[in-house]
């Protein structure tokens, strides 16, 4: 069995998995409500001069949890403020947000992350995360409970300042929201941002200035629809296998994944401290850390009618007690943000898992650690891969020695192979009984060059899960006309360079016991491979262009050597 044909049977392992995982996406039985997934890919648009929030984009309550304290028992203050035709927005700018935040609620309906364009040839349009227009919406809900009076999203805050900016070289910038009832209760809601991070402090401080004591509870939910061109159809589209869909995380069963298909099949529903929810696309996710003492809550719901589907994701605080003349504060984190796999975990435990890595994350989580720190010192990510993988060779070096050894046998015992071709004619038991006493006298295993790559297969994997979804490399430039390293190659040089590598390394490989259709086909893999590749973000096929030419190198030095010795 020569190199080549194990270079196939990886190929082919690689082909049938992405086939698999395109299969479960479309036609793999739904997730159980207890554990399920979630992504979406949101378009980029330019913030409007005037930010304006149109009838119709804010929800009824129909999206309100149900107070904690009475189970089944409306809120107050559910009916929706009338809407004038538009409705001034704060805006708040720092380095790498632009927000939009509406004074009903104090709802999140737009953010744009500032330093991630949408096509690396239009800088100037970003990618918006949230969003609220017309049936496409994403938005980000926070809130107070109770059978008493509360602010929740359908409330309107006061506000003093529309329009606020974070200077550079501040600490931090504080936007604050007030909201009073007739009885006494005042609620100061704040959202605190800090420069360079994508994570938001929510606070609401809550004042009972009343004769009686109040009881309530803090939640926070994100509720986007789905339209039907959310996720790009292709299959070497990057995106399409990456994971869309909703994330649970609590410190007993780590994270849970639900996709929104999942959502309609039934509520999820668990009890946990230290948790968190988020809503999650490629490279993206928007995300609610609650920052409270005790068990919280967390459940999804679906709202149908009126446009598209409302999936929501919410999780609600245990009950508190606030007597008069007393205070209270409920405090949340907000991410609305890129997956960076280094600053997540500092946020909240386990948000790193929003990085979907999937089965292979005991591979995965290392490589791309390794290519963080390589990328650390020579600056390029395209290096970094190229690197990486002269690392992995290294490392399975004695392995793929073992494997280009039996080619470099097998090859010299062709002509012998075809002589008992010539033998035993159609006879193919007494040909492989033959063939089997040959290679045990000469101390040949054929299956010897298939071994040693089933090893390296769930490497393989594992890096194109890194190269998928490491939003460190979407953009990414390497050398020359290779700007941008998430995407296929302009010029598909290199998916051609790797099919050069492939023939060369076909010609030093023996075809025994091939027929000639067989031979034929397997002279036709460098094609398909190349057109498959030629698709395929750059970033993978320089990985596998590097390993193929590395492994050409390998096997043609050892074949020469084994030659040499006769």
């Amino acid at each position: 069995m020569g190199n080549f044909r194990p270079v196939l049977i990886m190929g082919l392992l690689f082909l049938a998995y992405m086939i698999w995982v395109e299969w479960q996406k479309d036609y793999g039985p739904a997730p159980q409500p207890a554990a399920r997934s979630a992504q979406s890919a949101a378009p980029g648009t330019t913030v409007p001069d005037v930010p304006s929030y149109q009838p119709g984009d804010a929800p009824g309550s129909a999206d309100l949890p149900q107070p904690p304290t009475a189970a089944g028992v409306p809120a107050s203050g559910q009916d929706p403020v009338e809407q004038a035709p538009q409705r001034r927005l704060i805006r708040v700018t720092t380095d790498v947000l632009a927000v939009l935040i509406d004074p009903q609620g104090g709802t999140v309906v737009s953010a744009e992350l500032l330093n991630y364009p949408v096509k690396l040839k239009e800088p100037e349009t970003k990618v918006q995360l949230l969003l609220s227009d017309g049936n496409h919406t994403f938005i980000a809900q926070s809130g107070l409970l109770s059978q008493q009076e509360a602010p929740n999203h359908t409330s309107t805050y006061s506000v003093s300042q529309w329009d606020h900016s974070l200077e550079q070289g501040s600490g931090e910038l504080r936007v604050p929201l007030t909201w009073t009832s007739e009885s006494g209760l005042q609620v100061n809601k704040t959202f605190v941002f800090t420069p360079g991070k994508y994570d938001i402090q929510v606070e609401h401080r809550l004042e009972n200035r009343g004769t009686t004591a109040w009881s309530g509870s803090q939640y926070e939910q994100l509720q986007r629809t789905v339209p039907e061109d959310a996720e790009e159809a292709g299959f070497t589209n990057p995106g399409r296998y990456s994971f869309f869909g909703i994330g649970f995380y609590n410190p007993e069963d780590k994270f849970e994944k639900i996709d929104f298909d999942g959502v309609a099949d039934g509520p999820y529903n668990k009890t946990t401290s230290q948790g968190w929810l988020a809503m999650i696309q490629h490279y993206f996710f928007a995300a609610w850390v609650p920052r409270v003492e005790g068990e919280s809550s967390y459940s999804t719901q679906v709202l149908t009618g009126n446009g598209w589907p409302r999936y929501i994701a919410r999780s609600v605080s245990p009950a508190v007690r606030v007597g008069p003349g007393q205070g209270a504060e409920f405090t949340g984190t907000l991410y609305l943000g890129p997956k960076l796999q280094d600053e997540l975990p500092g946020i909240a435990p386990g948000l790193e898992l929003t990085v979907n890595y999937g089965i292979f994350t005991v591979f995965s989580k290392p490589l791309f650690w390794l290519l963080d720190k390589i990328h650390g010192y020579v600056g390029n990510w395209g290096w970094a891969i190229v690197i990486l993988t002269i690392l992995i060779k290294a490392a399975f070096f004695k392995l793929t020695e073992a494997q280009y050894r039996s080619t470099a046998r097998m090859r010299k015992l062709q002509p012998r192979i075809e002589q008992l071709k010539e033998r035993y004619g159609d006879d193919r038991q007494r040909m492989s009984q033959a063939m089997m006493e040959m290679y045990k006298k000469e101390k040949v295993n054929p299956l010897g060059g298939c071994l040693p790559i089933l090893v390296q297969i769930p490497i393989f994997i594992a890096l194109y899960w890194v190269l998928l979804e490491s939003v460190e490399l979407r953009q990414a430039p390497f050398i020359l006309w290779i700007d941008n390293l998430s995407v296929r190659d302009p010029y598909f040089i290199l998916p051609a360079l790797n099919a050069v590598f492939m023939f060369a390394t076909q010609r030093l490989t023996p075809m025994v016991g091939m027929d000639p259709l067989q031979q034929k086909m397997m002279q036709m893999m460098p094609v398909v491979f190349s057109i498959m590749f030629a698709f395929f973000p750059a970033g993978l096929v320089l990985s596998w262009a590097t390993n193929a030419g590395l492994s050409l190198a390998q096997q043609y030095y050892i074949t020469r050597k084994i030659a040499a010795a006769d």
